[in-house]
């Protein structure tokens, strides 16, 4: 079998791509609204056509003219729409299902219908799966004849160092597909540091500046190393504001050598945010240590044209390339059993 096709739809800064690439296929299109993300995919991926538009904009018909691809014929249609509004941050603020995003999952459902490719992958944040659309859309698609595969899996337990529950869902025409083989061990904060080499040392992104007061060098100065907390340092030795909220226990955590990170986020390079201070260094992990936790290799470019926080935001957004690997890895293999 010729090297199987796969479009890439919501592509970020292309994490799914790499996942599916080094599983063996060869990604031919994406598309994405976001031009910081554009701009880092364009680097990391030069030979996929990418549309920088909003999807619901583009016709598919536009998308398989360009790409020279007949209905029925696309291999793989994978996919992650935009999640914030199924966010579980989103749902505490009050605002599941008022976010016109959610509406996205059925632009994917309309690229099926229109290209009808022999085996669908798509991805987003476990609250999807309690959501209506998400019963929609596994209807419609087992109507157009795919048999259904979904659940609620942890990244950990698929090679990347990081505790990140997501939901995925992988649908063959005419045939149910497996997930992927979990990994036989977790992978480890320090397995994933490792990987830092001199160029990644030198970058832009590893060098970042990280602006703290005093005070706040202090404290973490003081947090044991190796998954220490705020909370070992007594109540007295805390910020006024720590000791009259219990909750977000995480808040100024060191992450632990020989254990996975938590779910890196957009806010990762900030203590305030979660667990992100490095296990032994007095600093927060910098944004190409996140990246690594998130399964991108050293050298994979990330545009900071329009500052850190983006930045951030991008890399907390991106599919673990190792754990589409994973799955992308059975659904070539039901693709050539199929012939």
């Amino acid at each position: 079998m010729k090297q199987p096709k796969a479009i890439d739809l919501f592509s970020g800064c292309g994490g799914l791509t790499l996942g599916l690439t080094q599983a063996g296929f060869r990604v031919v299109g994406a598309v994405e609204i976001d031009p910081l993300a554009v701009e880092t995919y364009k680097v990391n991926h030069k030979h996929v056509v990418i549309w920088e538009k909003d999807i619901s904009k583009i016709s598919a018909a536009e998308i398989m003219r360009r790409l020279k691809i007949k209905r029925g014929a696309l291999d793989l249609l994978a996919g992650c729409p935009p999640c914030q509004g199924f966010s579980t941050m989103t749902t505490l603020n009050g605002r599941i299902g008022q976010d016109k995003q959610n509406d996205l999952v059925f632009e994917f459902l309309r690229f099926v219908r229109a290209m009808r490719p022999k085996a669908v992958m798509l991805e987003n944040v476990p609250k999807l799966a309690k959501n209506r659309r998400f019963k929609k859309l596994c209807e419609e698609l087992q109507k157009l004849g795919y048999k259904i595969n979904h659940d609620v899996l942890n990244a950990a337990n698929y090679g990347v160092p990081q505790r990140r529950r997501r939901l995925i869902l992988v649908a063959g025409h005419g045939k149910t597909i497996l997930f992927g083989s979990p990994a036989k061990r977790k992978r480890t904060v320090r397995e994933a540091f490792a990987k830092l080499g001199r160029r990644a040392k030198k970058g832009e992104l590893h060098n970042l500046p990280q602006n703290r007061s005093d005070k706040i060098k202090k404290l973490i100065r003081l947090i044991p190393p190796d998954g220490g907390s705020r909370l070992d340092l007594g109540k007295k030795r805390q910020l006024k504001c720590h000791k009259k909220c219990n909750g977000f226990k995480d808040v100024y955590g060191r992450m632990a050598w020989n254990d996975v990170s938590p779910t890196i986020t957009g806010g990762c390079f900030n203590p305030s945010k979660g667990r992100f201070l490095h296990p032994t260094k007095n600093r927060a992990i910098t944004l190409r240590e996140a990246a690594l936790l998130q399964t991108f290799p050293a050298d994979y470019f990330f545009s900071i044209g329009r500052g850190k926080c983006p930045a951030a935001q991008m890399i907390g957004n991106a599919l673990p390339p190792e754990f589409i690997r994973r799955h992308a890895l059975i659904i070539r293999r039901n693709l050539q059993a199929a012939g």
